[in-house]
């Protein structure tokens, strides 16, 4: 594959700004554009994807234009941008992101806004990028994800996502001084429905005859670590292949503690998910990493889809 540099230089040369303009979540965001995009006198603030757009929207409210890198559908592991993507990242008051899950963001955010940066997974505790329960004989991660010691996919513990939401506010407050208030008010608004979201699922998951979820790919650590439960991923990578002995061993795992499902992802091959659910005599069911934005509802009503599907694939009876 072309570097990155080259594909941006061949780009700019053929005189390629391609931008989508389609609408995301409530509708104050868009795909990033040209440097400050249409905001007039308000900030802009360019999300990387689907979480951290929920996140900066609830905040930002009507005193913010907020931007999205990631469309709707596309996988964000191997997002690729546009030059003009690129510049309106330089234009942009802030970039909110997670160093290590994108590298075309990373780089974008390095050359044309380090200063302006916020990287979600700096103002909160992280957690190891391997899961210490990982079954032996697994790939190692592929290397466009991981290349930081820790787990990106930390949105999935509603707690730590509140952590995230209260930095962003004092960040956007030290941007735009004169709605400093607002900010504060929207989250801790927003904290509050992430603390009862948390809340469900503590209670929702307190009893369960197993506690083992196996996954399409590694991005449900945080949320197993939350509440107790044990993730066994297929693979680290969603865009890796595992390997045939990666596949008997969660198979292993998946027979001795009697897992009834395997999660598949909207976004991920199935593939490889059915051929083990067919091998251990489980079912699937969609488990939603909240990589891209839902087809219905937002952030709150997927994660809480999430808990049905959890609960009634663990057997909880709270």
């Amino acid at each position: 594959m072309m570097p990155y540099k080259a594909r941006f230089l061949s780009l700019l040369a053929g005189g390629v700004l391609l931008a989508t303009t389609a609408a995301c979540g409530s509708g104050a965001a868009q795909t990033a554009a040209a440097p400050g995009g249409a905001a007039g006198d308000k900030p802009t603030v360019v999300a990387a994807f689907y979480p951290l757009q929920w996140l900066t929207e609830q905040i930002a409210g009507q005193d913010v234009t907020v931007q999205t890198l990631t469309a709707p559908g596309v996988e964000p592991h191997d997002l690729e941008l546009t030059p003009q993507q690129v510049a309106g990242v330089g234009g942009a008051t802030m970039t909110v992101y997670i160093k290590g899950l994108q590298p075309a963001v990373d780089e974008a955010v390095e050359q044309n806004g380090a200063d302006k940066g916020f990287d979600a997974a700096a103002v909160v505790q992280t957690l190891p990028a391997h899961a210490e329960e990982e079954p032996e004989g697994g790939e190692a991660a592929h290397e466009h994800e991981h290349e930081v010691s820790y787990d990106p996919h930390l949105w999935l513990d509603p707690s730590r996502f509140a952590g995230v939401a209260t930095k962003l506010s004092e960040r956007l407050a030290e941007a735009d001084p004169a709605h400093a208030q607002d900010y504060k008010e929207r989250a801790a608004k927003t904290v509050a429905a992430l603390g009862a979201l948390d809340q469900e699922f503590t209670k929702g998951l307190a009893t369960c005859s197993t506690r083992s979820i196996v996954t399409a790919h590694e991005a449900f650590g945080y949320l197993a670590n939350r509440y107790k439960l044990k993730q066994v991923g297929i693979s680290i990578d969603p865009e890796a292949e595992p390997s045939p002995a990666r596949i008997a061993e969660v198979a292993k795992v998946a027979k001795a503690e009697k897992v009834t499902t395997i999660f598949t992802e909207a976004l991920v091959s199935t593939k490889v998910a059915e051929v083990l659910a067919t091998e251990v005599g489980a079912k699937t069911a969609v488990l939603d990493p909240m990589e891209s934005q839902p087809s219905g509802g937002d952030y709150l009503s997927a994660m809480r889809g999430n808990l049905t599907t959890l609960r009634t694939a663990l057997g909880c009876t709270a």
